[in-house]
Order: C-alpha cells, then structure tokens, then sequence
C-alpha cells in the first residue's frame, strides 16, 4: 500500500542530492551570489533612486539564475539518464513510470528551492546594508561581520563534511548556507549600521520576502517545462526550449496580449485583460491603465483566436516578477499573492502531466 510513496520519497530525495552534487549548481549559485553582492556598490552610479536600482538587479540576477539551474538540473536528472542507459535500472524495477517522473520533478524542484532560498539570503542580507549613495553614510558593520561569518561557516562545515565524512563540497555548502545565512540575517535585523540595537521589525522587509516567493513559484513553473522537454529531447535541445519557454513567457503580454485587446476593442468585447496585467496594473493603483496596449493594427479572428490560446497556454512569468510594486511601495496584496500562486500550481500540474504523458512511451533501451 505504502510502496508508491516510499518509492516516490526515495527518487525525490536521490534526485536532489544529485542536482545538489551537480558542479553546475555549485557555479551558478557562486557567480550569482557574487553579482548580487557587487550589485550594491555599482547601484551607486545611477541617477534615480539607487537602492531601487539594486533590488531590480539583485532580483533579475536571482531569477536568471534560477532559470538556468532550472534547465540544467532538469537536463542532468532525467535526458542525460536517458542517453547513458542508466535509467534502465529504475524502469526495470517495477517503479511505475508516472512515479518516476514526479519524483524527479520534487527532487529537482527541491534543489532549486535550495539554492533560491540561499541567494534569496544573501539578498537579504546585502539589501540590509543598503547603497551607499553618499560618502557620509556609514557601512553597516553588522551586515559585513555576521554575513562573512555566516558564509564562513557554510565554508567550514562543508569542508569538514568533505574531508571527514567524504561528503559533496557543494551539496554541503548549500544544505548549510541557507541555515547559516539565516541566522546571520535575523541577528542582522538586530543592529543598525553601528552595531547599535534596534528592533527587528524596524529592518524587516516583508514585501521583499513576498517578491522572493513568487519568482520561485515561477522558476517551479519553469523546473515542470524542462522536465517535460527532457523526456523526449536530448540535452542541448531541452536547455533551447526550457529557455525559449522563459522568453516567451516574459514577453508573452507583447505577443500576444496587444492582438487579444485589439480584437476585442474593435469588437465591442471592452479591454479584457488577463493574466499579470489587470492584476499589476490594480497593483500600481491604476486598473484602468492596462500594461498592454491594444494595437491599432486590423486583426481577424484566425489570428485573435492563435494569440488567445497563447497568451492562455503559455506562462506569464511577468506575474511573478513583482519588483516594480516593491520598489513603488504599493506592496503585494494577498489576493494577488494567491492568485499567482494557483496560477503556477495550475501550469506546474499542466507540465508534470504532460511529461508523464510524453515519458509513457518513450524507449529508454
């Protein structure tokens, strides 16, 4: 009776020590991790607000770097499988194929909230110290000694791992640096720039935290897609559509959504605006002004009814990018918030199907 599910926790839990142990995640997770932190001293050069500046980059660096673990993992986990015949081993057994699947998918899934959740840290972190834009301020003393002390840590532990109990370097580190990195950000919040108490409320930025979540809902969304591809492309091809699915989707509103409210606007149908742009146009304290212009262009209904079934089936990963309400203080209403995550519950359900579906058949010998 239990089988399925002990099956289904043991491909999870191998599928995510195994992206874990991927040098690949290790990379991305040091490269972006740096970009993050340099982001805050060059955010200084700009002629607007400068810790705006900074939350847009830091975000977009985390999310791009979310993306491409995303199609990486997915890539390693099941089509590299695929290609080496090792997965032969798994199917040979009687491990239904749908379990399989779903199993590799929360591994991965996992593994990539892992390393969300620990760039997700450092973000907060370095956002605590904040930009400098003047000579006059001071540097956060508190943000530099327990954020390098948490990091030492992660550091120390997995090096301990490694050469005490032959542990991944890299596995290590990251199981490590999200515990260690958030102890170091809420003893952070209880100092100021000066090393001086405050409350921790005062340092807190909710709405931030909300952002985070919702550009890892989107990455799952974007974690279900590569999975889908890899059941039946090879590597290269499943890392072109995998990415090819993330510019579609953050450019889906452009093309597709101006044909939809052109159509409609010509035809009586009023600007019927779906997806992020109602919604983070209601956000912005504007839901009359939609983010989507209708196009002055004539258009048929062959060509409405293709952009409306795209604009529909594609993912619209501008709803979960959400900085410019951060930034504007307008903050991220709940009704929003879980809309946007039924929304990426719905696709990642769509994909996973679909790629038990496409996984059914496919020769694995």
């Amino acid at each position: 009776m239990f089988a399925p599910i002990e099956q289904f926790l043991a491909i999870a839990r191998t599928t995510l020590v195994e992206c874990l142990r991927q040098p690949v995640a290790l990379a991305v997770v040091v490269v972006a991790t740096l970009l993050v932190i340099l982001s805050n001293p060059l955010s200084a050069y700009t002629l607007s607000d400068d810790n705006h500046m900074f939350v847009d980059i830091g975000q977009s660096t985390i999310f791009l770097a979310g993306a491409v673990l995303a199609a990486f993992l997915a890539t390693a986990a099941i089509s590299r499988e695929i290609e080496s015949r090792t997965l032969l081993t798994i199917v040979s057994k009687p491990v239904p194929r749908a379990i399989f699947v779903i199993g590799r998918y929360v591994g991965i899934a996992c593994a990539v909230a892992v390393a969300l959740a620990f760039l997700g840290l450092v973000f907060a972190i370095v956002e605590q110290h904040g930009v400098l834009e003047t000579a006059a301020m001071p540097i956060h003393l508190g943000v530099l000694l327990f954020g390098s002390l948490g990091m030492l840590a992660a550091v120390v532990g997995a090096t301990w791992l490694n050469y005490i109990h032959g542990s991944s370097f890299g596995a290590s580190f990251l199981l490590l640096g999200v515990p260690c990195l958030g102890v170091a950000y809420l003893v952070t919040m209880l100092f100021d720039a000066k090393l001086g108490s405050q409350e921790m409320s005062r340092a807190f930025e909710p709405e931030h935290w909300k952002a985070m979540l919702l550009l890892t809902e989107g990455i799952l969304v974007l974690c279900a897609i590569a999975v889908a591809a890899s059941t039946r492309l090879g590597q290269v091809p499943t890392l072109v559509v995998t990415l090819g699915a993330l510019v579609t989707g953050l450019l889906s509103d452009w093309l597709f959504g101006r044909t939809v409210l052109s159509y409609e606007a010509s035809h009586g149908q009023g600007a019927v605006v779906a997806g992020a742009t109602e919604v983070a146009a209601s956000m912005a304290g504007d839901a009359s002004a939609p983010l989507v212009s209708a196009s002055s262009e004539a258009v048929g209904p062959l060509a409405y009814a293709i952009a409306r079934v795209g604009w529909s089936a594609c993912p619209n990963f501008q709803m979960f990018f959400v900085t410019d309400a951060v930034n504007q203080g307008v903050g991220i209403p709940t009704a929003y918030f879980l809309t946007a995550t039924a929304y990426a519950m719905l696709f990642i359900v769509a994909f996973v199907a679909i790629a038990v579906a496409l996984f059914q058949r496919r020769e694995v010998g």
